[in-house]
């Protein structure tokens, strides 16, 4: 990763921080690409880069002559927070916890070396984890990473956030795909979810790029559909993201 993305995404991380905790209120103007360059002591170009990635998430609005300000009505759920459940969680109030099952290097099969885009027998780092919302069992979580990325993994303390580990390595997502459907549970799923084998879960696979277009994480999710649901909503002028909610939530919108 270069110098100059490893600044971009900081100086990114660093607006939505602002965006969230009011600094930047909704409605105000976003401070101009020169007292941003002067504050953080940068060129325009990972100014405008960052500034352009919070445009894409809905954060910020404006353009073509008008300044940019800070949306009025921030998306259902961020970019940044829809990557990680450990932010979802504590948005809600609800305490995320983990349980590590697996955090090893191992050569690529060749369908995840498809998905990573690297050779064959490539070293990855695989992370299985039994994800957890007040103590409570709530989704099974497989993560690869080429290990290029994961390697930042393997020596570090997997209760916290993945993402925010590699964040602090500079390695930031910036898009991702996913899909999602319904699968029965697996043996491990069974066993570590504490359910009946054959049990309906929501699965939502992951494809993770950086702002270069890499491929930094493949990922399998298996919720339970009693402590996780998914909500979409369209609007003919806009693109609005996906939001994950307790099911709680999502009876609410009906």
């Amino acid at each position: 990763m270069t110098e100059n993305s490893t600044l971009h995404a900081r100086l990114y991380a660093e607006m939505v921080h602002r965006i969230r905790t009011g600094v930047w209120r909704p409605g105000e103007r976003v401070p101009s690409e020169v007292s941003l360059v002067a504050e953080f002591g940068t060129s325009r170009g990972p100014v405008r880069q960052a500034l352009a990635a919070l445009r894409a998430e809905g954060m910020i609005a404006g353009g073509r002559g008008a300044p940019p300000r800070v949306q009025h009505t921030a998306p259902a759920q961020s970019f940044e927070t829809f990557m990680s459940l450990t932010e979802w969680a504590r948005e809600l109030g609800l305490t995320p916890g983990q349980r590590v099952i697996e955090a090893s290097r191992r050569p690529a099969s060749e369908e995840i070396a498809r998905e990573l885009r690297i050779a064959p027998d490539s070293p990855v780092v695989e992370v299985i984890r039994v994800r957890l919302l007040d103590d409570k069992p709530a989704m099974l979580e497989r993560s690869l990473f080429p290990y290029d990325v994961g390697r930042f993994l393997l020596a570090a303390d997997l209760s916290e956030s993945l993402y925010q580990i590699l964040r602090t390595a500079g390695i930031v997502p910036m898009r991702a795909r996913h899909v999602i459907d319904a699968v029965a549970a697996h043996p491990l799923e069974v066993e570590q979810l504490r359910i009946p084998p054959g049990a309906p879960l929501l699965r939502v696979r992951r494809l993770a790029y950086d702002e270069l277009g890499s491929v930094i994480e493949t990922a399998d999710d298996r919720y339970l559909p009693t402590m996780a649901t998914f909500a979409i909503e369209n609007r003919a002028q806009h693109r609005t993201p996906l939001a994950r909610r307790t099911p709680d939530e999502a009876a609410d919108l009906f």
